[in-house]
């Protein structure tokens, strides 16, 4: 008898599985429940990184340190392009993602530069031109970091020391698949 209510229980069970796979089927999208569409990048900067932005470049000029926003958002092809330098394209490497996988495809990314007195704008480190005994380049990157960027030199694997981000906790996979920041808008730049 034991036998029997086990094997009663267990076509019971595997009826309810196929009842269950039935019905889940029939309200199913066509396409796999496990899979995910990409949805497309934002086309601008996010009011939160541009707001950012122009607090760091105040703020620096406040200590002397003219700084100049050399890139912001990027579309997937200007992605690809600055990807192919020093690999199929004439260049150095400058980066080691291609389109769609740069915080700077989704505007949360700037990469900033030093600009002279003279009008030329380097990527200098070791710059102190206001005098204050601190490389600008280095006090900059305080002031990002203060704002809520991260700082791409912090990085261990490929040092991008102009890059700035904020990434508010998502990942690229994330952005990919349409999720965004809780908090601000994108808005032009």
């Amino acid at each position: 008898m034991k036998i029997i209510k086990s094997l009663l229980t267990i076509l019971l069970l595997i009826g309810c599985g196929v009842v269950i796979l039935t019905i889940a089927n029939d309200y199913m999208p066509s396409s796999s429940f496990f899979e995910r569409e990409e949805v497309p990048p934002p086309n601008s900067l996010h009011s939160t990184v541009s707001e950012a932005k122009d607090t760091l470049i105040a703020r620096s000029a406040q200590k002397g340190i003219e700084v100049v926003i050399t890139d912001g958002h990027r579309t997937e092809q200007e992605q690809n392009e600055l990807y192919e330098r020093g690999r199929s394209k004439e260049g150095q490497v400058v980066t080691n993602v291609a389109g769609g996988e740069s915080y700077h495809n989704y505007g949360l990314a700037i990469d900033f530069a030093l600009k002279l007195d003279n009008g030329d704008v380097v990527w200098d480190m070791e710059r102190d031109d206001n005098a204050n005994g601190k490389a600008d380049w280095m006090e900059v990157v305080s002031i990002a970091k203060d704002l809520g960027f991260q700082w791409g030199g912090d990085w261990t694997s490929f040092k991008d020391y102009p890059h700035l981000q904020m990434n508010f906790g998502l990942s690229i996979r994330e952005l990919k698949y349409g999720e965004r920041p809780d908090t601000g808008e994108y808005a032009a730049e």
